[in-house]
Formats: structure tokens, C-alpha cells, sequence
């Protein structure tokens, strides 16, 4: 795999040294007590396996099919338990935003903002996150080329961040299904920043079920282990303990119970395909 900048993030967790970096979490802080039990058993996990990992939950999910759907705390509460989370377990936090007015308060709680894919292409906002000095992960837009990436990070740049993670969750392939490209992981690592690989939403059929998106949930570690194999610097991954009452993205989120083996076996093929 080509060199990238290394990315720090806290507690010695990095993108782009070498390790494989896990990022997972709920899709949406359900509550207090789900976001921490969750939040718990995942770092027990990291721990055990002594990997590098990044809770992640969103506090608004603004961008929901549905308007009667469920979106999460907001930002106060929200980001309140996720700061609590971060302080509690000492791991770093990811959640996303929606509006450059957001990415200042959320930076102030959480080590790493993130751009959903619907908006990788909104100036003001990638330029007010790259504002904050946070890590910025910015998920590829589903009707963007892997190439088109260079001027996202252009833009993130121009602030003076370089702290940047850049994030394959699937290509439009026609309506209501996504498709992954392997191709994109090299191309958008070429532009010098590590690579995340979102293993959940690459399997989203978006707004399939109505009002509200389906998925193929059961390929989520099938993609895991290709993107592994092809080389990126972290696995994004929604998990939940019972995945078929999710308030959101139920149909992609990978089982709990499911995770620790999954994290061993992608150990063990970064393992190989990280040797000299």
C-alpha cells in the first residue's frame, strides 16, 4: 500500500500508521443507557483484541427518508453523552454533522467530525469542520467518482487541516441500491490520506423499505474482509445488541454479538497483506 499521512486522532489511536482502525457504534444515540452499554462492551472488545478504536454514534440523523422517523437526542443531549462516553471509557468519539454552524460544538466533544456522504460536496461545511482542527472524516458522496475526492480534500486543506480520513460507503447503482467499488479504496488513498472503509452503508438499498432504507445487512462482513484485503487504514461498522429493533438502519447494522470474530479475522488478513 502506497504511504499516507499519518493521521492522530487521542489516547495513541491513528489513521494511517500501519494499524488497522476500528470505528463503530450505533447508527443513533437511542439513549443514555443503549449509547453506554454499547460504548462499554465495544471497548471491552477493543481492549481485548489491544486494537485501535473510535466509538461512533450520530446525536441528529438529520438526513432520514421518513419525516416521522426517528432522528436521536440532538445536539445538546447528544453531544453530552458522547462527551461523557469519551471521558467514561477514555476513547475517542466520532459523530457527524449536518450544518457548518454544528462542527465547532461537536469538535469540542468529539475527537473526529464527520461529513456525511450527502453532503461531501457542501464548501461551507467542509470548511467550517477543517476550521475546528479536528480529525475530518468525509464519506464519499454515493454519485461521486473516487478521483473527485482531490478537490474535497482541496477545500479541507485550505483551512490548514490536514487531519483528514477519507471514506468509501458505496456508488449509486441505480435507484434505491449501492454498489462497492474496490477500485475507489487505492484511488482515494493515492491522494495521500488514509482510507476508511464504511462497511454497513456500502450495503444500503437507500429509501427501499418506503419510508425508510433497506439493506443486505448479511454482506457487510463480506465487504469488511475484501476492503481489508484490498488495503484501507480503518473499518467503519454500525453495530447494535439486537439489530432488528434499531431505531435506525436496522437492516444494515451488524449484530454485536457478531463483531469480535469479525474484528479477529480482519486482524488477521491486514496481517498478511501488511507484510513487506
Amino acid at each position: 500500500m502506497r504511504k499516507v499521512r499519518k493521521v492522530d486522532v487521542d489516547r495513541g489511536v491513528a489513521f494511517g500508521d500501519g494499524s488497522l482502525t476500528f470505528i463503530a457504534g450505533p447508527c443513533v444515540i437511542e439513549s443514555r443507557k443503549m449509547a453506554f452499554d454499547l460504548a462499554a462492551r465495544l471497548v471491552e472488545v477493543a481492549n481485548e483484541l489491544s486494537v485501535n478504536y473510535v466509538f461512533k454514534a450520530s446525536f441528529d440523523k438529520a438526513n432520514r427518508t421518513s419525516v416521522d422517523s426517528f432522528r436521536g437526542p440532538g445536539l445538546e443531549e447528544g453531544l453530552d453523552i458522547l462527551a461523557d462516553i469519551r471521558e467514561t471509557f477514555e476513547v475517542p468519539v466520532l459523530t457527524d454533522v449536518h450544518e457548518p454552524w454544528q462542527c465547532a460544538r461537536a469538535a469540542a466533544a468529539c475527537d473526529v467530525i464527520q461529513i456525511p456522504a450527502f453532503l461531501a460536496r457542501q464548501t461551507d461545511l467542509l470548511l467550517a469542520a477543517g476550521e475546528t482542527g479536528a480529525v475530518v472524516n468525509v464519506k464519499k458522496g454515493q454519485f461521486m467518482a473516487p478521483e473527485d475526492m482531490a478537490n474535497v480534500v482541496k477545500k479541507i486543506v485550505s483551512t490548514g487541516n490536514r487531519r483528514i480520513v477519507l471514506c468509501e460507503r458505496g456508488a449509486s447503482f441505480g435507484y434505491r441500491n449501492l454498489v462497492a467499488d474496490m477500485r475507489s479504496l487505492p484511488i482515494m488513498r493515492d491522494l495521500g490520506y488514509p482510507v476508511v472503509f464504511d462497511a454497513t452503508h456500502s450495503v444500503q438499498r437507500p429509501g427501499g423499505l418506503g419510508t425508510g432504507s433497506g439493506g443486505d445487512g448479511k454482506y457487510a462482513p463480506v465487504l469488511a474482509r475484501a476492503a481489508v484485503a484490498v488495503g484501507v487504514d480503518g473499518i467503519f461498522m454500525e453495530t447494535h445488541v439486537n439489530p432488528k429493533k434499531a431505531l435506525s438502519d436496522a437492516a444494515n447494522a451488524i449484530a454485536f454479538k457478531d463483531v469480535k470474530a469479525l474484528w479477529k479475522k480482519l486482524l488477521a488478513i491486514h496481517a498478511i497483506v501488511s507484510r513487506p
